[in-house]
């Protein structure tokens, strides 16, 4: 055997052992393969079998107290009926004995509340209801709540009157619980001094509340724990309180809902301050405002969309889902807004939830489709009921059980509502011939032309039809062009609409200056054609849209289809 031999030999040798480690290696990232798959198919078993358990335990939660609440309420009640003499005296011993029956019955719905509170919480199903409010009403209403309460003479209840500020947007109701909360706490473990409520607003757009306490204090170490579940400090004062545990647990996750943070100061024997600070304009109260806003200027490319939705996330969804689509969202967050938006313009389509915070909308959608100026209008029903069959007799034109599908709204949307704003033009025009050119040039476009034969039967129509934008012969019998403008401007519906002048007259230096700072455009009757009819008629919307308004008094362009109406 040459050397060569003995070479290929030994590499040969060094191969096989190679493959063979790296047979061993596939095997071993194989195994190691099996074994993180079935880690995480594990782990997602039993990341179900936690939410699982989370959803029943709120559910159980929920329907428990939901349960106990009525004959709660009908304990208290009797009791007070009893306490009252509304059915005969008492004796001492027995007013007593319903006392303790009254107190204990409230004391058992605090708990059974804040039982109610955190499963909805731990469910997301509380929602945040931004609304105006004084400061100083709220507090005032707090110090009326507590003072009955207040019942240790020991302890003096000050709620002080909150400097000079401006009105608050933002859920009052659950601001006015995590008051409640501190206050309760503040009163219960507290047996000598005073408890103080203030309010102060922020130079960065907060306010925030304090209450604070001269009671017995908690050591710092335990100022994490008792926002925890349950979690109660071991004192001799704390076994005479009743209570569950959960106030500043339920306080916590509210104080997050509003944009806001907890504080606490306080260490043993020498009191507590309890603080909340919130914006003063809920995050979502803010958002839903910009919306608004942009909701009062259309763009006129597109087509609005009433959207009357209670729920603020759904309405900035529906704002998401529809961007870029052509359609402009409205929100109207209850009925009465909805009524308002409708009464200055006409939508492209409504987008209904039947079930609004408060109230149903059924009412609203019959009127919709009753009333002969609104029932073209189409009407899709988004909601959390399935009462399709009821939509429909309502006269729904579409349904869908939430939640919120984008692509089928946008199918629907773009099957039954028009693909952008139906804009009427009213043509005031003595010539057949000029009217009917007009007639064709915007045949199969989304303008709807209405016609008028001279000046008084056009200002008549004007204030019938309100149309988006008016084409206005300059050369008329009976009425000249500004005869029509004077009678348009004196009039508070038709003064916004954008007036686009046609003429086949040369005009001269002051007919020209005038008619520039009263109407929107002039367009020569020789040089007319689609394409400048059209554009015409774009600009005088955006001119009306963006709010710029003729010179030297003159009337404001009016709002493009769906716009604000005079």
């Amino acid at each position: 055997m040459t050397e060569r031999d003995d070479e290929l030999r030994e590499l040969r040798e060094r191969l096989a052992e190679r493959e063979m480690d790296v047979h061993r290696l596939e095997r071993e990232l194989d195994e190691t393969n099996r074994g993180v798959l079935a880690l995480y198919a594990e782990l997602d078993e039993k990341a179900e079998q936690l939410r699982q358990a989370s959803e029943q335990k709120s559910r159980f939660l929920s329907s428990v107290s939901h349960e106990l609440r009525t004959p709660l309420a009908s304990i208290l009640n009797i009791s007070w009926l009893l306490l009252e003499r509304v059915d005969g005296e008492l004796t001492t011993e027995q007013e007593r004995q319903v006392g303790f029956v009254r107190a204990s019955a409230q004391t058992l719905l605090e708990i059974v509340n804040d039982l109610l509170d955190l499963a909805k919480i731990e469910a997301g199903k509380i929602d945040v209801r931004p609304a105006t409010f004084e400061v100083a009403q709220l507090l005032g209403t707090l110090r009326g709540t507590f003072r009955p309460l207040a019942t240790n003479p020991n302890v003096e209840l000050a709620v002080e009157e909150p400097p000079a500020m401006a009105p608050l947007h933002t859920d009052e109701g659950k601001l006015s619980q995590i008051l409640r909360n501190f206050l309760s706490n503040a009163l219960k473990f507290t047996e000598k001094g005073e408890v103080r409520l203030t309010a102060r607003a922020g130079d960065d757009g907060t306010v925030t509340f304090a209450v604070s306490d001269t009671g017995i204090g908690i050591d710092p170490r335990d100022h994490a724990r008792i926002f925890e579940e349950f979690a109660q400090i071991e004192n001799d004062l704390q076994r005479r309180v009743k209570g569950t545990g959960l106030g500043l647990t339920v306080s916590r996750h509210l104080a997050g809902l509003l944009g806001g943070r907890l504080e606490v100061e306080s260490a043993p024997g020498k009191g507590s301050t309890f603080r909340l600070t919130i914006p003063a304009v809920h995050p979502d109260a803010a958002e839903l405002q910009d919306m608004e806003e942009r909701s009062q200027h259309l763009d006129p490319r597109k087509s609005p969309v009433l959207v009357v939705e209670d729920d603020t996330t759904t309405l900035f969804l529906y704002e998401k889902y529809l961007e870029g689509s052509g359609f402009q969202v409205l929100p109207a967050r209850s009925v009465e807004e909805a009524r308002r938006t409708l009464e200055r313009i006409r939508p492209a389509a409504v987008v209904l939830d039947v079930m609004l915070d408060g109230e149903t909308s059924w009412n609203f959608l019959n009127e919709l489709k009753l009333n002969p100026e609104t029932r073209d209008i189409p009407a899709l029903v988004v909601t959390v009921v399935d009462r399709e069959r009821k939509a429909r007799a309502l006269g729904a034109d579409e349904f869908f059980v939430k939640p919120l599908d984008k692509d089928w709204l946008l199918k629907r949307l773009r099957t039954i509502a028009a693909p952008g704003p139906v804009e009427r033009v009213l043509i005031i025009d003595d010539d057949e011939v000029s009217r009917y050119v007009v007639r064709r040039l915007l045949a199969g476009t989304r303008y709807k032309l209405i016609e008028a034969v001279d000046g008084p039967d056009g200002v008549q129509k004007a204030r019938e039809h309100m149309p988006d934008v008016i084409i206005l012969d300059f050369v008329m019998p009976a009425m000249t062009a500004f005869d029509v403008l004077d009678e348009l401007k004196c009039d508070p519906k038709t003064r916004g609409i954008p007036v686009i002048l046609s003429t086949s007259k040369h005009l001269n230096d002051n007919e020209r200056e005038r008619l520039q700072t009263e109407t929107a455009a002039i367009m020569t009757k020789d040089k007319l054609s689609r394409e400048v009819a059209i554009a015409r008629i774009r600009e005088a919307l955006a001119k009306a849209v963006s709010g710029i308004a003729p010179a030297h008094g003159g009337h404001a362009p009016a709002a493009p289809p769906g716009a604000p109406r005079g």
